[in-house]
């Protein structure tokens, strides 16, 4: 009963992913990115613990084809779970469990990888990946929004959608982007509201943070 996509901008090298589900606050277990290393997703029964375990092995150097296949010959759920991960150089992988029986579907594209599962149709995953890749002049923020609304409009999930996140890494150790909409019956038009309204703030908000005797001032 979800569907996200973790994608990489090549010009900037941010990387970062969107989620969306029927389920509550799926920020907190589901997406997870961090700079110069890369992004993951853990979805359909989900276990939090992947996706900081995905970014780990990103971090010592294994390919994402590795890290899957690990996971899958040590971690006897897996076959519970849908996953992706994205590395910082823009290659990714994928794995759907086998006792994930509904509608689901994986796909790997141009600097990113989508995955959905509960959902209507498996062109959801297609529309998520074609947009990304559509869209490479936009701030990857933005792509990933416009991806995930791609995938709303090619069919969603059978269920109504009640939450949201988009979360994109840069340069620091912190997020450049943490936006979550933990429970709404139109949690991607809250989502985009929150990006509109953040967007102009983003970079001052890094300012702030490591050279604040260059920040603008307050309004």
């Amino acid at each position: 009963m979800t569907f996200s996509i973790a994608g990489r901008c090549a010009r900037t090298g941010m990387l970062g992913c969107v989620v969306t589900t029927s389920g509550i606050a799926v920020g907190s277990r589901c997406a997870w990115a961090e700079a110069g290393v890369g992004a993951a997703l853990t979805q359909h029964r989900t276990d939090p613990r992947l996706g900081p375990i995905m970014l780990a092995e990103l971090k010592r150097g294994r390919s994402p084809e590795a890290i899957i296949q690990d996971l899958w010959e040590r971690d006897h759920n897996l076959g519970w779970r849908q996953l992706a991960v994205l590395s910082a150089d823009g290659r990714g992988a994928l794995f759907n469990g086998a006792n994930i029986i509904s509608t689901h579907k994986g796909r790997v594209g141009r600097d990113c990888v989508a995955v959905g599962n509960i959902i209507r149709r498996p062109e959801v995953v297609d529309a998520m990946v074609e947009s990304f890749e559509a869209n490479e002049k936009e701030p990857l923020a933005e792509r990933l929004l416009r991806a995930i609304e791609a995938g709303h409009q090619a069919g969603s999930e059978w269920k109504q959608i009640k939450s949201a996140a988009l979360v994109v890494a840069h340069r620091e150790s912190f997020p450049y982007v943490d936006l979550r909409v933990d429970l709404s019956p139109t949690p991607l038009s809250e989502l985009r509201f929150l990006w509109e309204i953040y967007q102009p703030a983003a970079e001052d908000f890094v300012v702030r943070a490591v050279d604040p005797d260059k920040a603008a001032a307050p309004a």
